[in-house]
C-alpha cells in the first residue's frame, strides 16, 4: 500500500509548539522597591483579562521576602485589617476591595507539607477550581498537584535589604501580563531575556 504524502505540507499542525516563555530579572535594592512592584502588580491584576484569577508561585529560601511581597501585594489590592502568614494554617483567605469590585485572594504556604498528597487531602482542589488570585509559597512541597502557574516569582536575598528577583511565565496569559508589566517597571533594574 502506497500513501501519498504530497498534501502533508498543506495541513495545519495538530499540536502547536509552545511559545517561548517571557522572563524578567531585576534587583530590588530595598523594601520600598518591593512595595512599588507589588503596587504595580496589584493594578495589573485588576486590569488584565483573567488577572483576578491568576496563579502565582513564590519561590526562594527562608527569609527571601516571599511573605513580605505578598503582604505588600495584598495591601495594594485593597485588603484591610490584619494580614497573617499562613505558615501554620496553610491557607489564609482574603477579600480585596469592597462591594462589586471585591475579589477573593488565597495565600498558601505549603512549607509544612511532607507529601504532595496532603494538598489533595486538604481539599484545595476546590479552591483552585474557583475564582480568585492564588499566591503559593513553597509550591515544590506539593509538586504535581498544582495547576500550571501563570507566573513564578523567585526571590533571592543578597543581603538584609536587597533582593534579586526573577519572574518567569507558565501560561500564555502570564506571558501577556509580564510583557505588559515590564513596560511599566520604570526605575527598577531589569534584564529581559
Amino acid at each position: 500500500m502506497k500513501v501519498d504524502l504530497s498534501t502533508l505540507s498543506s495541513h495545519p499542525p495538530i499540536v502547536e509548539s509552545p511559545t517561548t516563555p517571557v522572563h524578567w530579572e531585576g534587583l530590588w535594592p530595598n523594601e520600598a522597591a518591593t512595595q512599588a512592584f507589588a503596587t504595580q502588580l496589584a493594578q495589573g491584576l485588576r486590569s488584565w483579562p483573567g488577572g483576578c484569577d491568576a496563579r502565582i508561585e513564590l519561590r526562594g529560601n527562608l527569609g527571601a521576602g516571599k511573605t513580605t511581597l505578598v503582604r505588600h501585594l495584598l495591601r495594594a489590592a485593597g485588603v484591610a485589617g490584619r494580614i497573617k502568614s499562613p505558615t501554620y494554617a496553610v491557607v489564609e483567605p482574603h477579600l480585596a476591595g469592597t462591594g462589586d469590585t471585591a475579589w477573593p485572594i488565597w495565600h498558601f504556604d505549603f512549607y509544612r507539607f511532607n507529601d504532595p498528597q496532603e494538598w489533595e487531602d486538604a481539599g484545595f482542589r476546590d479552591i483552585f477550581a474557583g475564582p480568585g488570585l492564588k499566591l503559593m509559597e513553597w509550591p515544590d512541597k506539593v509538586a504535581g498537584q498544582l495547576p500550571p502557574p501563570d507566573w513564578v516569582i523567585s526571590l533571592e536575598a543578597i543581603d538584609e535589604h536587597q533582593r534579586r528577583v526573577s519572574i518567569s511565565t507558565g501560561t500564555q496569559r502570564g506571558q501577556l501580563w509580564l510583557e505588559a508589566l515590564t513596560g511599566t517597571l520604570e526605575g527598577m533594574p531589569q534584564n529581559e531575556r
